[in-house]
């Protein structure tokens, strides 16, 4: 599909659409995940908030050996397939783990292996489709970063309806309900896929009318066996029960070693130029940066909902919001603002004033820091039985709604710009491994929430050294951690402006 200097193609309003479904998918399960995990299979808020950080984390370390074996065999279009026939059976299996709740140990063994297929799934699914956006534009196109805009709002489209449909059909206040929010998400993957395969060798052209995200090599015995065997292994190590809750965090040494060594062995190739390093360090530097941002920002589907769930008063006059309600104020905020900021980011442009990426994501750091800093201040003198109005919440939402459209759009245009295209796919499997390092750290984070009844656990939650006796203090944990981030970033940008060699 030829690609006008004025209009987007038609192919990125494809994998919108494909993208909408999927993050539905995703985030309908995830709006009421930690809800069924405390309420349905009666585990610690603690417990719960391992489990959670734990596949939320390697949701996105996945991205990485997806990217790799769509660059090396598979090309995008394959990928994307294979990632969503698995996440929809990964959606299927919770539905029949939701379906089992009075048979604990059977439930939790078939939530083991739902989850493992929905973390290989997401793998080749999550870094191809984003990849894809960026292919359907000349080099140095300016309206990529558009592209990417209009592609996020098509995430937070799925995003926003996902809470409300699966949360309002599974989070009900009956734990026999869950099931049928698990079961909305798994028609949303199947929407999704069945439309990409559809339409995608209509509209997923280049600017030349060439189709993009063809198989990199022919798919062979061999090649086929490598694939499947990989898949196999991870699917057999992630199998086990103590890779998502033990007391040795074994997903922890994996997450936050490869976080370490994927970046050496990758700056470390030989073919890459002096000029290509200096762009890719840009990209590891930022995602070291992110990390502190979605650690606080995830908080969203773990601590901030059992926050809503436990401490928030919900009600509309007779009527109680469901607390995974509040999870589609992020998405709403996103599909709100982000025209606005698009706007924003034109304007400057054309007054030559507009900031580079890395400064863009410092303000985002920035923005997540005054959320939390509204919500402690409002918690500071409360009693931990009591409940704070819905509104500051909602305060909290908006905030980091706005320091997101500063850092997430931007970081996958940058690293679509500034990646060699020999290396597009693995290094956005990189950029998401910092959100699984993130993810994961979201998760032992939102396990330090006080216990609202501490004689029954007969402990505060600590860290390094201090003890987390209340939600004030709680808060602070994240105020400081961003903050700090927020300004180093700030510091840094001029630097790592230079060192993107004109690419903005």
């Amino acid at each position: 599909m030829s690609n006008s200097n004025e209009n987007h193609p038609k192919g990125l309003y494809l994998l919108f659409f494909t993208e909408m479904w999927e993050r539905f998918s995703y985030y309908g399960m995830r709006a009421i995940f930690i809800l069924f995990l405390t309420k349905a299979l009666l585990l610690s808020d603690k417990d719960a908030s391992n489990i959670y950080g734990s596949y939320t984390g390697l949701v996105y370390l996945t991205p990485l050996l997806g990217g790799y074996l769509c660059d090396k065999f598979l090309g995008n279009r394959r990928s994307i397939l294979i990632g969503g026939i698995m996440m929809a059976i990964g959606q299927f299996l919770m539905f029949l783990c939701g379906n089992m709740v009075t048979d604990a140990p059977m439930a939790t063994t078939i939530m083991w292996i739902a989850l493992t297929v929905l973390i290989i799934g997401n793998g080749f699914f999550k870094p191809n489709i984003s990849t894809m956006v960026g292919q359907l534009y000349n080099p140095g196109d300016r309206k990529v970063d558009s592209a990417f805009t209009i592609f996020y709002m098509g995430i937070n489209i799925g995003a926003f309806f996902s809470p409300l449909i699966c949360g309002g059909l599974g989070d009900t206040g009956n734990v026999a309900d869950f099931k049928w929010g698990f079961l909305a998400a798994c028609i949303g993957m199947l929407i999704s896929i069945i439309s990409f395969e559809i339409y995608k060798n209509k509209y997923l052209n280049n600017s030349d009318g060439v189709a993009i995200g063809m198989p990199v090599k022919k798919l062979d015995f061999k090649n086929l066996a490598i694939i499947l065997g990989t898949i196999g292994v991870i699917f057999f190590l992630l199998s086990f029960k103590k890779m998502f809750n033990s007391d040795i965090d074994l997903i922890s040494y994996l997450i936050y070693g490869a976080m370490v060594v994927v970046p050496l062995v990758i700056i470390t190739d030989k073919s890459l130029t002096k000029e290509e390093k200096s762009r890719i360090s840009v990209i590891f530097i930022l995602a070291f940066f992110v990390i502190f941002f979605w650690s606080a920002f995830e908080q969203a589907g773990a601590s901030l909902t059992l926050f809503a769930d436990k401490q928030t008063d919900r009600h509309i006059g007779s009527w109680e919001m469901p607390a995974s309600w509040f999870q589609s104020v992020n998405p709403l905020g996103i599909i709100i603002l982000a025209p606005i900021f698009s706007f924003f980011w034109g304007m400057l442009y054309k007054r030559k004033l507009e900031p580079a990426s890395p400064m863009k994501m410092a303000w985002g750091l920035a923005l997540l820091c005054i959320g939390y800093f509204v919500i402690a201040l409002v918690v500071k003198d409360t009693d931990s039985a009591a409940k704070v109005s819905m509104y500051w919440l909602l305060a909290l939402y908006l905030l980091h709604t706005m320091g997101e459209l500063c850092l997430s759009p931007i970081g996958l245009s940058m690293v679509s710009k500034l990646a060699p295209v020999r290396f597009s796919s693995l290094l956005m499997g990189t950029w998401f491994l910092a959100n699984a390092a993130a993810n994961k750290f979201a998760g032992t984070l939102s396990a330090l929430i006080p216990p609202s009844d501490v004689t029954a656990t007969k402990e505060y939650p600590s860290i390094v050294g201090f003890e987390i006796t209340n939600l004030y203090q709680f808060f602070m944990v994240f105020i400081v951690m961003s903050g700090v981030a927020a300004a180093l970033l700030f510091v840094m940008s001029g630097l790592l402006r230079k060192m993107m060699h004109g690419i903005r």
